[in-house]
């Protein structure tokens, strides 16, 4: 009896030492480190635009913050890697994780590309273009199509797009002695309205504008013009506004993004999704304090079109419509929706 209670304290000693023994060595094993992942995300807008801090500066913050550092952002301001016009190719084969584009630059890929660029002087605020995209289900529409390419669509913001000329356009004549930098569905209305238009990056604007090679140009408006330095040589601001559209759009590639955690991918859709409404309304708010802060620094002007020349874009703008509907079913579903859209508003 006696030698079978001392083997019992014996076990129960030895369990108790493997015990601990067990737990020490749990204790000091190094926790095995979650992984990361690294993103390279080209840009079209170059370092100076405002968009490229406000924006995707922003997006790299707050994608770095919700993952704990697992997802980092590498930034390249445009035509650091790939040129704007290669971007989203490179995103669709998975050659970048991340973009930023105009519609524009993928119109031979998306055919809605046209009226996500923005038809001219169909809406006039933001509020319309946002209510058009996220609620009637144009951004829907946009991430389908770019589905059938691998890429995950997302529009950075709405905004206006306005002109800035170095001469005040006083009349039609004006409108068409002008050479205008453009670009997408902007570039073809221009064109129709009797302007003379050319592609030009954002890289060589400034200097397109300063040498005479254009006499005016578009960067998004007031922000864009301002941080490009183009009201230096440009110094009249045109209003109305061209159009008011998603003319700045982040794309994922979708092999990047579900090569993500589950719950990774729901952080950085939920990120993107935020980001609309946050740079939306930012940057409408910083649009009229730039404004009148280049007006009393730079003596800029602003060029209100006269009502006849206003008149003639408009009767451009309508035929342009009809054209862009031509260019696929789901085209003209759009611009079906932008009349609709537009007769609720009284406007047509």
């Amino acid at each position: 009896m006696k030698m079978l209670i001392t083997a019992r304290k014996s076990l129960t000693v030895y369990a108790s030492a493997m015990t601990l023994g067990l737990t020490a060595a749990l204790a000091s094993a190094p926790v095995a480190a979650e992984e990361t992942f690294t993103w390279k995300v080209q840009s079209h807008w170059p370092g100076a635009s405002s968009s490229y801090k406000d924006s995707l500066g922003r997006l790299k913050d707050v994608l770095e913050e919700r993952t704990d550092g697992r997802l980092k952002l590498e930034l390249y301001e445009s035509g650091a890697l790939f040129k704007p016009t290669e971007t989203f190719n490179a995103v669709s084969r998975g050659i970048l994780e991340m973009g930023t584009i105009s519609p524009a630059y993928a119109q031979n890929k998306i055919s809605l590309a046209g009226v996500a660029s923005g038809l001219p002087l169909a809406f006039q605020t933001p509020a319309e273009a946002a209510y058009f995209h996220m609620n009637m289900g144009f951004e829907e529409m946009l991430r389908e199509e770019a589905a059938e390419h691998n890429v995950y669509w997302a529009t950075d913001k709405v905004y206006q797009t306005e002109m800035v000329v170095k001469e005040p356009i006083k009349s039609v004549e004006d409108l068409k002695k002008l050479k205008i930098r453009s670009s997408g569905a902007l570039e073809k209305f221009l064109d129709e309205a009797g302007a003379a238009t050319t592609y030009i990056t954002g890289a060589e604007l400034y200097s397109a504008l300063d040498s005479g090679i254009v006499d005016g140009a578009h960067w998004g408006a007031a922000q864009g013009a301002y941080s490009m330095s183009l009201y230096e040589v440009a110094k009249y601001h045109v209003k109305p506004a061209l159009n008011v559209a998603g003319t700045d759009v982040i794309i994922v590639s979708q092999k990047a993004l579900d090569a993500l955690p589950e719950n990774m991918q729901a952080t950085v859709k939920d990120a993107l999704k935020e980001q609309f409404w946050v740079r939306t309304n930012e940057y409408e708010h910083k649009e009229k304090v730039t404004l009148q802060k280049a007006i009393a620094e730079e003596g800029v002007e602003i060029n209100t079109l006269p009502q006849d020349v206003q008149d003639h874009m408009l009767e451009v703008a309508q035929k342009f419509w009809d054209e862009e509907a031509k260019t696929s079913d789901n085209a003209a579903k759009a611009v079906e929706m932008v009349k609709e859209y537009l007769k609720q508003l009284g406007r047509l």
